[in-house]
């Protein structure tokens, strides 16, 4: 989510203590099978909206989870960066830029071993708020394609198989106006249509998102009710969400919907997918909890017959930071 508007209401959070790495809030266990024992084929970790920065305690918090992930007694096969790795670039100039994908990157390289599949989110986009970036948009790595070059992507959103599951990740940021909403193009949808058709029935879906396709919680993000109804922002959860739903309904293959965006955890289980969404690394952007939400990651186990489970785990989170 934004924090150049969302920024104020961190103003009266106070500072959050959050303990070494322990189970939190959500232990979920989604389509467990009734003749056990089941087969794990695949332990990942879900770390979304870390928002790292040079300044404050960001890379410091950043490395340290990266550390609790590592010395899990049965360390994740594979780590899903689910999107806003750098605090913001979507408004930021190049040199701004340069300096968060450089320190990303360099602590990735340093503190992490397990392989990392990446989703881009809005912040993760180059200068698409012009009025503050002072970008054209003419730019060689404008846009997408700066964070593209980065994690090696000949587009923005991509699948792959691995251990019996088939994962699809998502890019669901698109420009309206100098700012952002979010949705798939005709383009990708008839490309996850695709994707989905030639999937066998037998093989189970992971679905990664920056944004929620499906979301409760972005009811409580803000005061959405002061109108007298509720008004979810299309910036916050997919506004496409319906044809998404509709196509995911047709392929009962789809398990399990992973997002973060809006710093929040929760599950929500519709027309039998469970739309996960965690909580972020960052918590309030390095200031500590998120409304009810501490700082944190997801731990997901993925069992041979479909099946998951999926926790909620915090790490030594640093003091906050006042600036």
């Amino acid at each position: 989510m934004e924090p150049m508007t969302r920024r104020d209401l961190l103003k009266g959070i106070g500072a959050a203590t959050v303990g070494a790495a322990v189970w939190l809030t959500l232990r979920h266990r989604g389509d467990a099978s009734s003749n056990p024992p089941r087969k794990r084929v695949l332990r990942i970790a879900h770390l979304t909206d870390i928002h790292v920065q040079p300044e404050g305690n960001a890379a410091r918090g950043f490395i340290d989870c990266l550390k609790t992930v590592h010395e899990l007694p049965e360390r994740p096969d594979l780590i899903l960066n689910g999107g806003d790795f750098v605090m913001d670039v979507f408004a930021q100039n190049e040199q701004r830029a340069k300096t968060l994908f450089d320190l990303w990157q360099r602590i990735l390289a340093e503190h992490c071993e397990i392989p990392v599949r990446h989703c881009i989110g809005n912040h993760d986009v180059w200068g698409w708020d012009r009025s503050r970036s002072g970008c054209t948009g003419n730019e060689p790595r404008y846009g997408k394609k700066w964070v593209m070059e980065l994690y090696g992507l000949e587009r923005p959103y991509y699948s792959f198989e691995q251990a019996g599951w088939k994962f699809i990740v998502l890019d669901g940021t698109f420009p309206k106006g100098n700012d952002y909403t979010a949705r798939l193009d005709d383009e990708q949808f008839e490309w996850l249509k695709a994707e989905l058709q030639r999937t066998p029935e037998t093989t189970p879906v992971l679905v990664l998102s920056h944004m929620p396709i499906v979301s409760a919680c972005a009811m409580f993000d803000g005061e959405n009710e002061k109108s007298g109804d509720w008004v979810i922002p299309g910036a916050w959860v997919h506004i496409d969400a319906r044809r998404i739903v509709e196509l995911f309904y047709r392929h009962k293959n789809v398990k399990l919907c992973l997002s973060g965006h809006l710093h929040l955890l929760e599950r929500v289980v519709y027309n039998g997918v469970t739309y996960i969404c965690d909580g972020a690394v960052s918590g309030a952007w390095w200031r500590g909890n998120y409304h009810q939400t501490p700082p944190g990651w997801g731990l997901i186990d993925l069992y041979a017959d479909g099946s998951f489970e999926h926790e909620y785990r915090s790490f030594p989170y640093p003091a906050p930071t006042e600036g």
